[in-house]
């Protein structure tokens, strides 16, 4: 924004994202968070060459993350689907740049079915470290998938459920395969369920969530799965290492059965094999 610190300035993130009827899910850079930016995904904590690196607190200059290059686009009649490139950037005390991380990150979105008002975000990042130096992820209480969730939601107007029953008032340092997330949207109601794969670090994975206490009591809404909360990880050269998650995108009310649902075909999707046929 103008008159802001250009510290804050950042890309490789999504932005906005919009339930079915619509309506924006998603903020960035708001006021009290600047560094916040819709859903994306940087580390906090983090050892490179013998300095502590911050990723995701830009103002403090030590890093950042960058869209770097597309490698593919996908448009078609079943789904949509881009592949790119991000960097993880360090800035070295020298004043020069080195890259710690390469993101390959692929972003498919559909919709299964033409009945239900909802549909699918599948976000896949497969890091590697972009050097012969490790990467350290030091345990942080949060880092990873983080969700700044719309405006129109505050301490009076959204809930959350986890896969262990959690909701708002006791999530936050708890772990889960899926997370719902819902609100008030206008005259209308939505929200988003994020899957956990269970191959993930960590899985299931902690969790960091504002209570309804967050933002000096106004309730903002911010949910991150913190692969890295309670567990250090480290990135080795010449390794590659995957995260992957689905939004479920909806408008109208998400149970927990349904959630659960969704999370077993998405872990567990069926398989389709080919059976030959027996000559006579």
């Amino acid at each position: 924004p103008a008159g802001v610190d250009t510290s804050f300035k950042r890309s490789g993130f999504i932005h906005p994202l919009w339930s079915p009827h619509g309506q924006v899910l998603t903020r960035i850079q708001p006021k009290d968070h600047y560094h916040h930016y819709g859903i994306w995904n940087p580390w906090t904590h983090t050892v490179f060459e013998k300095d502590t690196v911050d990723f995701w607190n830009i103002k403090g200059r030590q890093g950042t993350v960058r869209f770097a290059k597309f490698i593919s686009q996908t448009n078609g009649p079943v789904f949509s689907e881009v592949k790119l490139l991000h960097e993880h950037v360090v800035f070295k005390k020298d004043g020069t740049e080195k890259i710690a991380l390469n993101e390959l990150q692929t972003i498919r979105v559909y919709k299964p079915s033409a009945k239900g008002e909802y549909y699918f975000v599948d976000i896949t990042s497969t890091l590697s470290c972009a050097t012969d130096s490790p990467l350290l992820i030091v345990a942080y209480r949060y880092g990873g998938l983080g969700w700044r969730a719309t405006e129109k939601w505050d301490r009076n107007n959204c809930e959350v459920l986890t896969s262990e029953g959690r909701d708002r008032s006791n999530t936050d340092g708890t772990k889960a395969k899926w997370i719902i997330v819902q609100g008030s949207l206008d005259n209308d109601y939505g929200g988003a369920a994020i899957l956990s794969y269970p191959a993930n670090y960590n899985h299931p994975e902690p969790l960091r969530i504002w209570d309804e206490s967050g933002n000096s009591g106004r309730g903002d809404m911010f949910v991150n799965f913190a692969t890295t909360k309670d567990r250090d990880w480290l990135l080795e050269p010449g390794k590659t290492y995957t995260l992957k998650y689905r939004l479920v995108v909806f408008n109208g009310k998400f149970s927990k059965e349904m959630a659960e649902s969704a999370w077993q075909y998405f872990s567990f999707p069926p398989l389709v094999k080919k059976i030959g046929r027996a000559s006579c």
